[in-house]
């Protein structure tokens, strides 16, 4: 397939077709950092609960952790462009859907359908990669790839703020989803007339049934999290998770059941017996509930607590994704000679962050966005030391004929993370700002932030022993 999609396109074209892909994974990294500044801004003016201001940025990362893998199998049976224009089309419609929204319940639901039609674009733009850059100029191409989704945290902290501040046309908050319509439609238009056609692999099947179960089980497990300060914790919540997880177990037998029928599941089995690729996960797993959680308990903090204006909280955030980019191009090399004791330095690093904006906290009464951008540095650095290479140390374990399949699982893992860290942190901030302030509540987030991260330390120590043994 290599060879039939290389005839198609010149070597000048395809860095045109990289340019395409790339904006579409940038316009993606932002939308997930702008609405996260927007939030706050987005509360007041839908008269949005707590529960809903959660599932906002939860919903639409369920959404997409559990279609992702369903979206990387559509492109290789229907072909990667087709999928690809599908996706950017779909997620330029319901950006102005979430745009357009009338209340809390009506954006969730948005941000649902964004969420899925991401899952049909994302997993393309790494599936072309691979597919036209087989040559020296792949760890160039792939190099920039690895800029872009770093700078799209700094771009969306930006403008975010920015677009809140200015009241563009009147749009408000709205026009931090609006601003993704023209995008959108350009990478469309570019896509259509540029990028190649890829041959249909119709003998590839599609576990459609395996995606739905994943689905309801994590939002039975989710869920309840997302809402229980809104209904007092009543006990029927716990009950729901409860269902979640068995769930859950059910989707297991569902895919062992697929795979005995001779059908694909969404899931390799096999990976499942790999006990380092399983550590690794769970790495994975704690490193990422306290990822997309840190920003928005930050971003609550700044806003509802010390009353930073969006345009500020969000700037403040900058340096931060600056010093993740640099990491990020620090760590691949690193990592390379020194292995997972570079992943666990950086989990150090980023426990050292969180102290340090622990003591901010306490001894200065308004911490200036100044102040707070400086010490988040040392978090943003620490963080971009262990996600960069976190995936490839994951993946160290797997066979290469299963590198797909472990690819799909990591992503869906570090998503499922991410959207159990705003639910249950977030939760957790919710009620103690509701009982005390949001500085109580900012002081336990932060210490939940360490102990995840020392788990995931844990995680990273465990693999390092048993690679050193074997």
């Amino acid at each position: 397939m290599h060879q039939i999609v290389t005839q198609q396109i010149d070597s000048a074209r395809r860095w045109w077709v990289l340019a395409i892909v790339v904006a579409a994974q940038f316009m993606f990294g932002v939308d997930a950092f702008v609405v996260n500044v927007a939030i706050p801004t987005i509360a007041v003016d839908l008269h949005a609960t707590p529960a809903q201001i959660e599932s906002v940025i939860a919903i639409y990362l369920i959404a997409y952790a559990t279609l992702v893998v369903t979206g990387g199998r559509l492109g290789d049976i229907h072909g990667t462009k087709n999928i690809f224009l599908a996706g950017v089309l779909g997620f330029t419609v319901t950006s102005l859907w979430c745009g357009l929204a009338q209340s809390g319940a009506e954006l969730i639901i948005a941000r649902l359908a964004q969420g899925a039609t991401a899952a049909l674009m994302v997993p393309q733009v790494l599936a072309t990669l691979h597919l036209l850059f087989t040559d020296e100029s792949r760890s160039r191409a792939f190099g920039i790839y690895g800029i872009v989704l770093g700078l799209a945290g700094a771009a969306g902290f930006l403008l975010g703020g920015l677009l809140v501040t200015i009241d563009l046309a009147g749009t408000g908050w709205r026009s931090v989803f609006f601003v993704n319509v023209p995008c959108g439609l350009v990478i469309a238009a570019a896509a259509w007339r540029i990028m190649p056609s890829v041959p249909r692999r119709a003998t590839t099947r599609l576990d459609i049934r395996g995606s739905i179960v994943l689905f309801a089980g994590l939002l039975c497990l989710i869920g309840p999290l997302l809402f229980g300060h809104d209904v007092g914790w009543a006990p029927w919540l716990w009950a729901v998770m409860a269902i979640g997880g068995v769930i859950l177990a059910a989707f297991l037998k569902l895919e062992h059941a697929v795979a005995r029928a001779g059908g694909t599941p969404l899931i390799d089995l096999t990976l499942l017996s790999d006990a380092g690729f399983l550590r690794g996960l769970g790495a994975a797993f704690f490193f990422f509930v306290a990822n997309l959680s840190f920003y928005l308990v930050m971003t609550l903090f700044m806003q509802r607590g010390l009353k930073i204006p969006p345009l500020w909280a969000g700037m403040a955030f900058i340096p931060l994704a600056l010093a993740f980019v640099v990491a990020s191009r620090h760590s691949g090399a690193r990592a390379r000679h020194r292995g997972t004791k570079v992943l666990i330095e950086g989990c150090a690093l980023q426990i050292v962050g969180l102290a340090a904006l622990a003591l901010v906290a306490s001894y200065v009464d308004a911490p200036t966005p100044i102040w707070l951008a400086l010490t988040m540095i040392i978090f943003g650095y620490g963080q971009g030391l262990v996600m960069a290479p976190l995936s490839g140390a994951v993946l160290s374990t797997v066979k290469p004929a299963a590198a797909g399949s472990a690819s799909g699982m990591y992503g869906t893992t570090a998503q499922i993370g991410n959207a159990a860290g705003v639910a249950a942190i977030g939760a957790v901030f919710f009620a103690i700002e509701s009982l005390q302030s949001a500085r109580a509540g900012f002081f336990v987030s932060l210490a939940m932030f360490a102990t995840l991260i020392t788990i995931c330390a844990a995680f990273l120590a465990w693999m390092r022993r048993a690679s050193a043994r074997s």
